[in-house]
């Protein structure tokens, strides 16, 4: 069997990886270099707090291959466990906190609703008199993107995927209603399945097969900040929801920071978009961090910046199933995909060799369901 998978991220090449170990002939086509896309800008958060039961356990089953990532490909992707901590501000985000709790437990997670006193045992700095309630989960956390991509692309290339970069897909060939390979800028490619996994460009090659995808480009930036207070490692992913800004440890005391704080979120062209940040996005990151947790203030300063693209769905969730025969979407992931490439990469490798996915029910995360109304809800989107 030969698949064709288009796009070098880490979601991309979790399903070489996985494809390959169930005996498939393997090519991986990126445009650029392994990463380049979203992965390499990535938060690079794991976690299974989502209010979405399919959201968590996607990130449940990825969880079990980033606990015993080193063991099995030989890379110390510096996992780290601090947990998750979602701060309510408002009486009706702390209401819908004690639900997520509710639902996360019934699947498996291990998260609680606390106090804001509670919270500010965790991370100790936070103005507790500022929220009304929090959703903690220890088992939650963060890795390298990059290291987690190199640990699957060697794995990959040892089963024999054959990885081309800087070789772009320029079309998708169709027989009788089935994809049958691509076209690139070098050669044509014949194959039994081809794989969307292009990431903030998967509508552009969904097009190609003649398949129409709400899945938008949106421009993330972050920002490495040397706050006024060192953060210890053992603060977890600090998330002021009401304020849409977040932060989390990184070496040496500094913090990853980000958030979305425009009302507009305008559809990006993922080969011609602004990867310089905002120095008054910067600005106002390190504002509402410091109204958040006293680690944050004026003399906070600015340590390295960059933006990226989440790849947006309507309700934020994925779409992973063979649209049409010969064709697999693997897109969508709404700025998760790093957190849940080894579930998908798996599921997609059901998908082909199976003839259907098992180790999760995604029945729900076809495209049908932006035309029939049956639409996902995730209350615990990150910006």
């Amino acid at each position: 069997m030969d698949a064709v998978i288009i796009g070098g991220g880490i979601v991309g090449v979790s399903c070489g990886y996985y494809l390959a170990k169930r005996g498939a002939d393997v090519t991986i086509l990126e445009k650029s270099n392994l990463g380049s896309g979203s992965t390499d800008r990535a938060n690079g958060g794991i976690r299974a707090q989502f209010s979405s039961p399919v959201s968590a356990k996607l990130s449940q089953e990825s969880i079990k291959v980033w606990e015993t990532f080193e063991d099995e490909f030989g890379v110390d992707i510096r996992y780290r466990r601090p947990g998750y901590l979602f701060l309510a501000r408002e009486d009706a985000t702390a209401e819908q906190f004690r639900e997520n709790v509710k639902r996360q437990n019934e699947v498996g997670v291990e998260s609680e609703f606390i106090s804001p006193d509670e919270a500010a045992e965790i991370c100790p700095a936070l103005d507790a008199d500022d929220f009304a309630g929090a959703a903690y989960s220890p088992t939650d956390g963060f890795a390298d993107p990059h290291l987690g991509l190199q640990g699957f692309a060697t794995a990959a290339s040892d089963e024999g995927v054959d990885i081309r970069t800087k070789e772009e897909v320029t079309d998708v060939l169709q027989e009788n209603g089935r994809v049958t390979g691509v076209k690139t800028e070098e050669t044509t490619i014949t194959a039994d399945y081809v794989v969307n996994a292009a990431g903030p460009w998967a509508a552009r090659i969904a097009e190609m097969a003649n398949v129409s995808l709400p899945v938008s480009p949106r421009r993330r930036q972050l920002v490495i900040l040397d706050p006024e207070t060192s953060v210890p490692d053992s603060v977890p992913f600090t998330i002021d929801a009401d304020r849409s800004v977040h932060f989390r440890p990184e070496r040496n005391g500094n913090v990853v920071a980000g958030g979305h704080f425009d009302e507009t979120d305008p559809e990006m062209d993922p080969d011609d978009f602004s990867q310089r940040v905002s120095l008054d996005w910067s600005a106002q990151v390190i504002e509402q961090a410091a109204e958040c947790a006293g680690y944050f203030g004026p003399r906070s300063e600015i340590r390295d910046s960059w933006a990226g693209l989440y790849a947006v769905t309507p309700d934020h969730h994925p779409i992973i199933e063979e649209i049409r025969p010969g064709f697999v979407n693997a897109v969508g992931f709404s700025g998760h995909g790093f957190m849940q490439a080894p579930a998908t990469g798996k599921l997609v490798a059901e998908i082909i060799v199976d003839g259907k996915p098992s180790m999760v029910d995604i029945s729900m995360l076809t495209l049908d369901r932006f035309d029939d109304g049956s639409t996902l809800e995730e209350g615990t989107v990150i910006d």
